[in-house]
């Protein structure tokens, strides 16, 4: 029933190959595919109600209304929401995330997951899990492949239209289940200087090693996939953090450079190689942002997690399983 409001909650994900920039910035189509694990401890939990008596459309984030420049691109997104539903009642929504925001932790993948599937319920729309996951897409890129829990792979597609750009679950119960990640804060989960809308786009223009990491992608999906099919952790932590490096360098050889890391990210890197070469399962990724995140298993995640605690300038060290799927949570 539409004016009754529905909250829903996903959780980011952390991109093992990763998602960085595009093939139509109008429909936000990624450039490539991608590869990422949800994260079960960063969540995201939002309540939309459509009112007819609302004038113009509302927003909150984490208690206090967004920004004018948020709150227009929000309202954009809900149009075609409304279109789906052909209803022309304003929102009103409320959102919070339980970690840190626009900081480099995937808050806009966990934010439009839970908006899209919110949304949706809340104007009478029932959605496949294709077709949520492109509304998600429209949101944010990264956000098409938190409606789905655990290991999930995004489809860059081929159509002009963006049908095909959609993200599915990758069924992996048993490494899924040992596996884990640990989320390790630099700079006390700060907002980022570089929005990765921007950066990406800049990266894309103006660096001449942006062919060379787009052209990787294809070959480090196809690897990543096998290798999870395989449970095989280790091959799959061995593409995860190459991969990743090999983004991070295409944006610093932007011009001007893009440089997400902070001393404490060199620090943090240099830990994880060490405890990798004393025996623990222990592979680094990170988006863009300055924190490192680092892929091990059950085993080895409390020693993991200690040792980088300890690292100078890691402000906070969050452990994270495989997270589920976006779910409603209220009514």
């Amino acid at each position: 029933m539409i004016g009754r409001p529905v909250t829903a909650r996903a959780c980011a994900n952390i991109a093992l190959v990763k998602y960085w920039g595009k093939r139509d910035a109008d429909r936000n189509l990624p450039a490539a595919g991608s590869l990422s694990l949800t994260l079960d401890a960063l969540t995201t939990v939002t309540t939309v109600r459509f009112d007819p008596t609302l004038a113009v459309d509302e927003m909150r984030l984490g208690g206090a209304p967004v920004s004018a420049a948020v709150l227009a691109r929000t309202s954009t997104w809900l149009d075609r929401v409304r279109a789906m539903a052909s209803i022309d009642f304003r929102a009103a929504i409320d959102t919070v995330n339980h970690f840190p925001t626009a900081s480099g932790l995937a808050s806009s993948a966990s934010g439009f997951a839970a908006l899209a599937l919110a949304a949706s319920r809340a104007a009478g729309v029932a959605l496949d899990d294709a077709a949520l996951s492109r509304l998600a897409r429209v949101g944010s890129g990264s956000a098409a492949r938190s409606i789905h829990g655990g290991f999930v792979r995004m489809h860059a597609g081929v159509r002009a239209d963006g049908e095909d750009a959609y993200a599915t679950p990758i069924h992996a119960p048993a490494l899924a289940a040992r596996v884990r990640m640990v989320v390790c804060e630099i700079g006390g989960g700060a907002a980022k200087t570089h929005g990765s809308r921007d950066a990406m786009e800049h990266c894309a223009e103006t660096s001449p090693l942006y062919a060379g990491w787009l052209g990787i992608v294809p070959r480090d999906l196809e690897a990543a996939e096998d290798a999870i099919a395989a449970g095989d952790l280790a091959a799959l932590g061995a593409i995860a953090e190459h991969d990743a490096l090999a983004m991070h360098a295409a944006a610093i050889a932007s011009r001007p450079a893009i440089i997400y890391w902070q001393p404490a990210t060199l620090a943090a890197l240099a830990e994880v190689r060490a405890l990798r070469a004393a025996g623990r399962a222990a592979w680094a990724t990170m988006d863009a942002g300055p924190h490192v995140k680092v892929l091990t298993d059950a085993a080895d995640v409390d020693a993991v997690a200690a040792a980088m605690a300890e690292v100078p300038g890691v402000t906070a060290v969050t452990i994270a399983a495989a997270g589920g799927r976006a779910d409603v949570i209220e009514p």
